[in-house]
């Protein structure tokens, strides 16, 4: 960070490891929260028992800010973002995405984070490749995406 240079909303909340109970208040459906681990620290939220909202960012987190393949429940991680989206706060998005794939090239692993859009970059600068290698932009997340990863409609 640049010297005079403040954390954005979003960044401060992160830091200050808000209380699971309040997230789980707005990211759950009544009666419902988080897992525990065996501390009986909270661990995960089923996805089975986010709201319809809470489960739409949460697709579009892990589509586009956050990739996982791991889709079946929100780690607290993410609960804090998914929140953080729900409460409308100022995110550098750009930094969440350099963050991703900085840990993703630090890892010993053979994925690419996002291979669209690290291509698509690379075709509006110019990069020549072999077309068939370059991997293409998803369809917008719209409400036909959003019913295939949610059983709609949703009670909550």
């Amino acid at each position: 960070m640049e010297e005079g240079e403040s954390l954005c909303a979003y960044s401060r909340f992160a830091l200050q490891r808000p209380d699971p109970q309040e997230l789980a208040t707005k990211l759950c459906i009544p009666r419902r929260g988080f897992q525990l681990n065996v501390d009986g620290q909270p661990l995960k939220i089923l996805r089975k028992n986010m709201t319809t909202l809470a489960h739409t960012w949460n697709v579009l987190s892990f589509s586009n800010l956050i990739p996982t393949s791991h889709t079946s429940d929100v780690t607290l991680d993410r609960a804090r973002l998914i929140y953080g989206i729900i409460m409308k706060m100022d995110m550098n998005v750009g930094y969440l995405i350099s963050h991703q794939i900085s840990l993703t090239a630090q890892h010993d692993t053979s994925r690419l984070g996002f291979p669209a859009l690290i291509t698509t970059l690379c075709k509006a600068r110019g990069v020549q490749s072999d077309s068939r290698s370059l991997e293409s932009l998803s369809p917008a997340i719209n409400l036909a995406y959003i019913k295939c990863w949610i059983k709609w409609p949703r009670n909550n």
